[in-house]
C-alpha cells in the first residue's frame, strides 16, 4: 500500500501501489495546482478521515477537487459523472522515485489529447 498525505497530515489516503505513470494537465485548474495525477478507481482509494477535505467544483461540474481543510493541499479529485473515476495528486506521496515515473502531458486547455514527445513516448522525470 502507498500512502498519500497532505502537508499537515490531516488527510491520509491509501492506494494499492505507487504510480508508474502520471498526467500533467494544462487546464485552467491543473496548471495552477501543479499536480501530477495518478488514476485509480474509487474502490482502490481509501480515505482515512472522511470530512477532512473540502471539495471545489466548478464549470461543467464533472470533477470535485479535494483539498485539506487545514493546510489547503489538493490531495485528489473525484468524478461526479456516471463513470466513477478518481485521481490522487502523486506529489503528495513522500519518497516517490520520480526517475521511475512516466509523465504524460495532457492538453486539457484546447485539444483534450495527450501531447507525446517525438517518437510517441512520454518522458521520464
Amino acid at each position: 500500500m502507498t500512502e498519500v498525505t497532505c502537508h499537515c497530515g490531516a488527510v491520509h489516503l491509501t492506494v494499492p501501489q505507487a504510480p508508474t505513470e502520471v498526467t500533467e494537465c494544462n487546464c485552467s485548474v491543473c496548471r495552477r495546482l501543479g499536480a501530477r495525477w495518478a488514476y485509480y478507481t474509487p474502490s482502490e482509494v481509501s480515505v482515512a478521515q472522511v470530512g477532512s477535505t473540502h471539495p471545489y467544483v466548478w464549470g461543467d461540474r464533472m470533477l470535485a477537487f479535494h483539498r485539506c481543510r487545514r493546510c489547503g493541499c489538493v490531495t485528489h479529485w473525484q468524478s461526479l459523472s456516471v463513470q466513477p473515476r478518481m485521481a490522487i495528486n502523486a506529489r503528495m506521496i513522500d519518497g516517490l522515485d520520480w526517475t521511475k515515473v512516466r509523465i504524460r502531458q495532457f492538453d486539457g486547455d484546447k485539444t483534450w489529447a495527450y501531447l507525446e514527445t517525438p517518437g510517441g513516448e512520454a518522458h521520464i522525470a
